[in-house]
C-alpha cells in the first residue's frame, strides 16, 4: 500500500476488491447511465450488493458522464456507495473534464452526507477505454486540486484491480504528490 496525507486528509492506493473495503463509508461505483448490473466494477459492486441496490438506483437513472449520486451500500461493508459515470473514451467529449467531474463530484456528494472515508476505482479504465495513465492523472490532480475543500472527508483510498493497475498509479501518485 502506498499512503500520503496532505492537508489532513490520507490518500491510499492499494490493490484490492472494491465490493469488500471494510473501513470505509463509501466506495464508489463506476457505473452504467442506467445504474445497473454491469461488467467490471459496477458488476462487483452489484453482485456485492445484491438486487436490492438496482431497486434503489432505479428512480435515479439515468446518469450523464461525471455525475455522482449515492444510494445505501446494501451487502456491502460500506454504508453508502456514489454512482458515477465516466466518459467513453474518445466519444464523451472533453473526456478529461467530464473524468475530473466524476472524482470532483463524488467527494462533493461525499461532503454533503458526511462520509469521512470514500474507496474509488479507476474510473473509465476499463471497458470504457481511458488510458490509464492518463486517467490517473486526472484523478489525482483533481483530487489534488480539491483537498483544501474537504472538511469532512479525512480519508481517499484508490482500491485498483491489478498489477498493472497499482503500478501505473504508484507512479503517477509520485509524481503529482512529491
Amino acid at each position: 500500500m502506498t499512503e500520503k496525507t496532505i492537508n489532513n486528509v490520507k490518500i491510499e492506493l492499494m490493490r484490492g476488491d472494491i465490493a469488500s473495503q471494510d473501513g470505509l463509508d463509501a466506495v464508489v461505483n463506476a457505473a452504467n447511465a442506467q445504474l445497473k448490473m454491469g461488467g467490471g466494477v459496477a458488476g462487483a459492486i452489484h453482485s456485492g450488493a445484491g438486487p436490492s441496490l438496482e431497486d434503489e438506483t432505479r428512480s435515479l437513472a439515468p446518469i450523464s458522464p461525471g455525475e455522482a449520486v449515492i444510494t445505501g451500500g446494501h451487502n456491502l461493508p460500506n454504508d453508502h456507495i456514489i454512482h458515477v459515470l465516466g466518459p467513453v473514451y474518445g466519444q464523451d467529449k472533453p473526456e478529461d473534464k467530464l473524468l475530473a467531474d466524476c472524482y470532483k463530484n463524488a467527494l462533493q456528494v461525499a461532503e454533503e452526507n458526511n462520509i469521512e472515508s470514500i474507496g474509488f476505482p479507476a474510473i473509465s479504465t476499463g471497458a470504457f477505454g481511458y488510458p490509464m495513465e492518463d486517467a490517473a492523472t486526472v484523478a489525482f490532480q483533481t483530487i489534488k486540486n480539491n483537498i483544501t475543500d474537504l472538511k469532512t472527508v479525512k480519508k481517499i483510498r484508490f482500491i485498483l484491480y491489478g498489477e498493472r493497475a497499482m503500478d501505473v498509479h504508484s507512479k503517477v501518485f509520485e509524481n503529482i504528490f512529491s
